[in-house]
């Protein structure tokens, strides 16, 4: 199927809305009442679960869903200085700057 410009158009406009209305409708059931408290606390856990969910994937699961320690010995050493940097600094910008530059560093001279 041959598609054209007003089609691409369409499904730019459509994927607006599907990213939107997730965002938009919990500001919206959410802006006139109070949050409660509980709440607000479980979902400072969010990023950190969605976070160790990819990171554990990619470093343990295989293409063909087995488990395994081989071959990613550089990232699994890089994620460990990450997490204790991210435990003692708190800063997402330092513990991203930091992993990438040992994950390069380990890849390319020691493993």
């Amino acid at each position: 199927m041959e598609w054209n410009g007003m089609q691409y158009f369409l499904l730019v406009i459509l994927c607006f809305f599907v990213a939107l209305l997730p965002r938009f409708i919990p500001l919206y059931i959410f802006r006139t009442r109070k949050i409660p408290k509980w709440f607000n606390e479980w979902m400072e856990f969010v990023p950190i679960c969605l976070f160790t969910s990819l990171v554990v994937k990619d470093l343990f699961i295989t293409k063909t869903y087995d488990f395994t320690l081989q071959g990613h010995f550089p990232e699994l050493i890089s994620s460990i200085v990450v997490i204790a940097i991210a435990f003692w600094t708190r800063s997402m910008a330092l513990s991203v700057i930091i992993g990438l530059g040992l994950v390069f560093l380990l890849s390319m001279f020691v493993f």
